[in-house]
């Protein structure tokens, strides 16, 4: 069967065929715009800063894991033992449980740290030392950068007694105005209250006992009150005695921070170490008034020779010692209970988003736990025979 050729196309009609070409053209390229520079496009910068992240992965409060899965984390609020140093009951979950506190409170104070954009070495050297061994939570650390603020604060912080103080009690420079302000007049008042119509004749004991309760009273705000311990470890030659009262607390019924814990041994020592130490203050307080009393004597004796042989000079060395005693047993326990109990642990759960109201109270719990002292202490000098 023969084909027609690929140019000529065959037909049923009687006309004659012709050839067919086709012709293929190329499609031309579309002319350009004549615009003489490109236009340009307004499209939004988006800017996004780069995060602040902690030195750790996470931080934790110890209530739980974060993020699901990282193994380093502690669980749950940790275990109980291992605290205080004691060295009774150290089981190996006990332990646990301490370095798991430890590692919560150096990551949450690193954490603290990474917010407020510093690092480690910008703070003191005792207070880095403590973050690093997980011995203070992210609470103090930013009460610190707090305090720092304050150029008051800021000077005092330099020293290590206040500083650990000043992170225990933000209200411990209040209180220490209200103690040696308030003592003044309210000690004056109970001596007036005792002493009545012998007030004036016995205005030479009046002075000593207010001179005495000046130079006391700031002592008595400053060793009972809650610290938060710095202290690096104490050496390892240092004697079982040593070790023991370097562990206990400054006040026996102080709120024990997070990772810590103390023994009820250790807060009785706690009352013997400050009683002792108050029986050193109270019996050179005494010393310093009664001296300032008995100067007073020979210089009115001096002055006016009527007074001569109406009041005999106060015997200072049975005064010394009987305030001395004085101080490190009622005054001692009465701080004590005062700071520990009332303020820290009843009044600040209570008003701590109240720092006025909390303030008030203080200055009023404060105020009559003064003019208690002063009526004890009167009744309890004439007691023992030294008035």
């Amino acid at each position: 069967m023969a084909f027609p050729p690929p140019t000529s196309l065959s037909s049923s009609s009687s006309h004659a065929s012709f050839p067919i070409h086709l012709r293929l053209q190329p499609l031309s390229t579309p002319t350009l715009l004549p615009f003489p520079r490109p236009l340009p496009l307004h499209l939004p910068v988006l800017r996004l800063a780069r995060p602040h992240l902690p030195p750790l992965p996470f931080a934790s409060s110890g209530s739980g894991s974060i993020g699901g899965g990282d193994d380093d984390l502690p669980s749950g609020g940790g275990g109980s033992g291992g605290g205080g140093g004691d060295g009774e009951g150290g089981s190996a979950d006990g332990d646990g449980g301490a370095d798991d506190d430890a590692s919560v409170n150096r990551r949450e104070a690193l954490f603290v740290l990474a917010q407020l954009g510093r690092k480690l070495e910008s703070l003191p050297a005792d207070l880095a030392a403590a973050v690093e061994g997980g011995r203070v939570p992210g609470e103090i650390v930013r009460r610190f950068a707090d305090m720092e603020k304050s150029p008051v604060f800021k000077w005092l912080l330099q020293f290590g007694g206040f500083k650990e103080r000043l992170l225990a009690d933000d209200l411990f420079l209040t209180k220490i105005a209200f103690e040696c302000g308030v003592g003044i007049f309210t000690k004056t008042a109970a001596e007036y209250e005792r002493r009545r119509e012998n007030f004036v004749k016995e205005l030479d004991f009046v002075i000593a006992d207010v001179v005495m309760a000046i130079v006391a009273d700031f002592m008595l705000v400053w060793l009972p009150a809650p610290t938060v311990s710095l202290q690096p470890p104490l050496a390892g030659n240092a004697g079982s005695i040593a070790k023991f009262f370097y562990n206990c607390p400054d006040n026996a019924f102080q709120v024990a921070l997070a990772g810590t814990s103390y023994s009820l041994l250790q807060r009785v020592g706690a009352i013997v170490r400050n009683g002792a130490k108050l029986f050193a203050v109270g019996t050179s307080a005494s010393l310093i008034g009664t001296a300032v009393t008995n100067a007073l004597i020979k210089a009115r004796q001096a002055v006016s020779k009527d007074s001569a042989g109406e009041v005999e000079d106060v015997p200072i060395l049975s005064t010394s010692v009987a305030y001395g005693v004085y101080m490190a047993v009622s005054s001692n326990l009465r701080y004590q209970v005062l700071a520990g109990v009332i303020e820290q642990r009843m009044l600040e759960p209570l008003l701590h988003r109240h720092k006025l109201a909390l303030s008030a109270m203080c200055f009023a719990v404060r105020t009559g736990n003064t003019f208690l002292g002063s009526l004890l202490w009167i009744d309890y000098a004439k007691w023992v025979g030294v008035q």
